[in-house]
């Protein structure tokens, strides 16, 4: 079976807890604070394997998450670090997140990688908060919780030379006759409703890959019919062969089938229109093929672009023209380099990576509520995570001078707050004493 999308749930792991400790050597008086810092939480990575083709694994597992930090340890040493979780993605994956549909990497190089979920920092022990003024802190810092998101994985195929048209004109056929592969072939429309790939062997020596794309209809640019699930696999080919019935068995005119297709990739990215393109005139075989091929070549003619299109004229069936046309794909791939369509991508200016770390918001906001106050900022939620406020008096007072230092104290006196009030920040409410060390637990 051939995924090519899937959405999963991703979370970094969460870092260490320090830890408060203090030294109890013999002949060490007052040794002071010697509790560790725990270690870092593991990041979740996405490594591209040229050995994978679909997105099979992430229809079974659809949660990974990264390996917490060890907590810190006595006489002051390190908690160890968490090893990275490294997830396998095929080359041509494309990294979205899903709440806001921002492009966060497009892989297609093997062994490339990225953070999409970073772990967080182990907390501090008790030994990095010793100062003159307090020498034996009896409070440590917890893990930061590791970075989480939903992420969307859409699997753009990787071949270079991909086969368009309409339903029924014979692509299939032709991937069969000329690759080992073994699409499914029916007398229907959309026999094809996924990408298939295949090695073609030219014969001298030379080989590509080749995809058998599922067929379009007009209004595929709009998502009709297949639509989006197949035009997303044509940006990744590095030529189109452009299958043609010129036959016409379906009563279709094969010059209205060429332009309509052509303008379904025009409408769906620009830069489709630019990509090199050989006509494959299929099924000549067939009664009234060759009178439709000279009129096909009167009307390209008439149009103006018959210097620009190469015509090959062939039979699936009977074989006829079919290595002609493997030698003329082939000559054309020598002339297209293979970084082309990596960067002729729709939205090429969107395919962001993001390498730096945004400076921490620290902007909050007060109001009030019923009978009390309210803080919310969603630094001063994550600070509190980190200090554990019901054990210590030192880890409460660092937090009220945490606070003091931001404006808060100030911001809440000047919408009223007074003496006794509760202040409510995220779960945890305090009460309001002024001109003290800020809150103090309700």
């Amino acid at each position: 079976m051939f995924v090519d999308k899937a959405k999963i749930f991703v979370k970094g792991g969460d870092g260490g807890n320090g830890i408060v400790s203090y030294r109890r050597e013999k002949y060490v008086p007052n040794g002071g604070p010697a509790g560790g810092d725990g270690g870092k939480g593991g990041h979740v990575i996405f490594r591209v394997d040229e050995g994978l083709r679909t997105l099979m694994d992430f229809r079974y597992q659809k949660h990974f998450k990264g390996e917490k930090g060890e907590r810190g340890k006595v006489k002051s040493m390190h908690g160890a670090n968490a090893e990275n979780t490294i997830i396998r993605i095929p080359p041509g994956t494309v990294i979205l997140d899903s709440d806001t549909e921002e492009i966060l990497a497009d892989m297609t190089q093997h062994g490339s990688e990225i953070i999409v979920a970073k772990g967080g920092r182990g907390g501090r022990g008790n030994c990095r908060f010793a100062t003159a003024a307090n020498p034996a802190p009896d409070f440590a810092e917890n893990g930061e919780e590791g970075e989480e998101r939903w992420i969307t994985l859409e699997l753009k195929v990787m071949a270079d030379v991909g086969l368009v048209g309409f339903p029924s004109v014979g692509k299939s056929t032709l991937l069969s006759v000329v690759s080992a592969a073994t699409p499914k072939i029916g007398a229907y429309h959309f026999t094809t409703i996924t990408p298939n790939l295949g090695v073609v062997d030219v014969g001298d020596g030379r080989s590509f890959v080749m995809a058998d794309l599922p067929g379009l209809i007009e209004g595929a640019h709009e998502g009709v019919g297949l639509g989006h699930d197949f035009l997303r696999h044509v940006e990744r080919t590095r030529i189109i062969l452009h299958v043609l019935d010129m036959s016409g068995s379906e009563g279709r005119d094969p010059y209205e089938d060429w332009v309509k297709i052509n303008q379904e990739l025009k409408l769906y990215n620009p830069l489709l229109a630019e990509r090199p393109q050989i006509i494959v005139a299929n099924k000549m075989d067939m009664p009234e093929s060759e009178e439709q091929l000279a009129l096909f070549k009167e009307q390209l003619e008439a149009a103006g672009l018959a210097e620009n299109h190469k015509i090959v004229a062939m039979s699936s069936l009977t074989k006829q023209g079919v290595q002609e046309l493997l030698y003329k794909a082939a000559d054309l791939l020598e002339t297209v380099p293979e970084t082309r369509t990596i960067e002729e991508v729709k939205d090429v200016a969107e395919r962001k990576v993001y390498t730096l770390d945004a400076a921490e918001d620290r902007s909050f906001k007060v109001g009030k509520e019923n009978e009390g106050f309210y803080v919310e900022s969603a630094y001063i939620e994550k600070f509190m995570k980190r200090v554990n406020l019901n054990n210590s008096y030192d880890a409460i007072m660092r937090f009220a001078r945490t606070m003091r230092q931001m404006g808060v104290d100030a911001a809440l006196r000047k919408i009223g707050a007074k003496d006794g009030d509760i202040v409510r920040i995220g779960d945890f409410s305090f009460e309001f004493f002024e001109g003290s060390d800020f809150y103090y637990h309700e």
